[in-house]
């Protein structure tokens, strides 16, 4: 059984992933950031989760004009480019 959680979607026995950027389709600065965060989520073992801000209202109305945003551990860390320094820092990479 799936849930809608406060930033996307994943079973509800599972807590969220560690690392998601909020994105929509035909985003350039978005698929910059998602290379950047398969990037770093590799050197930590990590795979970032994808969610379509246009496909819950909730989100669309709280980042829609602020995509791409990074989560890390469900709070937001970063929006429209990721904080390469601060993110590896607070994942523990250096």
């Amino acid at each position: 059984m799936t849930r809608l959680r406060r930033w996307g979607w994943w079973p509800v026995a599972e807590s969220p992933p560690r690392l998601q950027l909020l994105t929509r389709t035909g985003c350039h600065l978005c698929e910059i950031a998602a290379e950047t965060l398969a990037r770093i989520g590799a050197e930590a073992g990590l795979v970032p989760q994808s969610v379509d801000v246009d496909g819950d209202p909730e989100l669309r109305a709280e980042y829609g004009d602020r995509v791409p945003v990074v989560l890390l551990d469900g709070r937001e860390h970063s929006y429209f480019t990721v904080d390469v320094v601060r993110l590896r820092r607070d994942l523990g990479l250096g």
